[in-house]
């Protein structure tokens, strides 16, 4: 009897071996396309709410929260997001407008309510503070697999770990990095940014992931440099997919109208 279980055992470890084996992907722009899918375009539509700490070489903290709609025009393709600050007080009214074009630049707008002013980013401001924090522009709304090469160094039990270089090294301050893909979800787990010196000097990890209505999601997360020593951390609650968000919600007119019943915190959660 104990034979037959062994190789019952045996049987078993082999088929899920083989499983394994067959649904390793080699190809590392098939990987990127599959991880840009899990990271930014979980459901049709999203709507999340976003704590932010931001502290510096001192210890000191500063802290960020605000709502995030998305809309997606394309899976994969164009989308839209809005962010709504709401804390503290000298961020509050904030709003925050992005139109993801693939293979085109973004257009993107930020609302200083102090000063009445709509902002335009330009495309090469997008790798700069997201205010104040250690986030940048891009990493809230996404840097396009086009836009760099991508090559797979090695694959683990749990990681596709890949190196991309910029097509264009003028338009970003990093020389290269590294990201560490979960094989299970697709999901960045790790970026390692690396300067022209060969040195790692802003690394971006994931925390925490959660399954929301079926999507694996980065709930908790957090950027540090390791230049400056400084680092800023956020949470995602509240999260809801697949909401029926209209495109009239991701006009310049919310800007300065937010839309409010889209921000309001789903029924039943407090």
């Amino acid at each position: 009897m104990t034979n037959i279980r062994l190789i019952i055992l045996s049987a078993v470890a082999l088929v899920l071996t083989s499983a394994s084996q067959a649904e390793m992907v080699t190809d590392p722009d098939v990987i990127v396309s599959r991880a840009n899918l899990a990271a930014y375009y979980a459901g049709a539509d999203g709507r999340s709410e976003a704590r932010m700490i931001i502290r510096d070489a001192q210890g000191r903290e500063q802290r960020r929260q605000f709502t995030v709609l998305r809309r997606d025009v394309e899976d994969g393709g164009d989308q839209d997001f809005l962010v709504v600050f709401r804390q503290p007080s000298d961020v509050r009214g904030t709003v925050f407008l992005v139109k993801k074009h693939v293979g085109a630049d973004d257009n993107r707008w930020l609302y200083l309510p102090g000063l009445d002013l709509v902002k335009r980013i330009s495309a090469g401001d997008k790798r700069t503070s997201f205010v104040g924090a250690h986030y940048f522009y891009e990493d809230i709304s996404g840097r396009a697999p086009d836009e760099d090469h991508h090559t797979l160094i090695r694959t683990t039990d749990e990681f596709y770990v890949l190196e991309h270089t910029p097509k264009d090294p003028s338009s970003v301050e990093f020389s290269s990095y590294i990201t560490w893909i979960a094989r299970e979800t697709y999901l960045p787990m790790k970026i390692e940014y690396t300067n022209t010196a060969g040195r790692v000097y802003r690394r971006v990890e994931v925390v925490e992931v959660k399954d929301i209505g079926g999507h694996p999601t980065v709930t908790k997360s957090r950027v540090i440099d390791l230049d400056g020593k400084g680092e800023t951390s956020m949470e995602f609650r509240y999260i809801a997919y697949d909401l029926g968000i209209p495109e009239t919600v991701f006009t310049e007119r919310s800007l300065r109208r937010p839309p409010r019943d889209w921000l309001k915190r789903p029924a039943g959660k407090k």
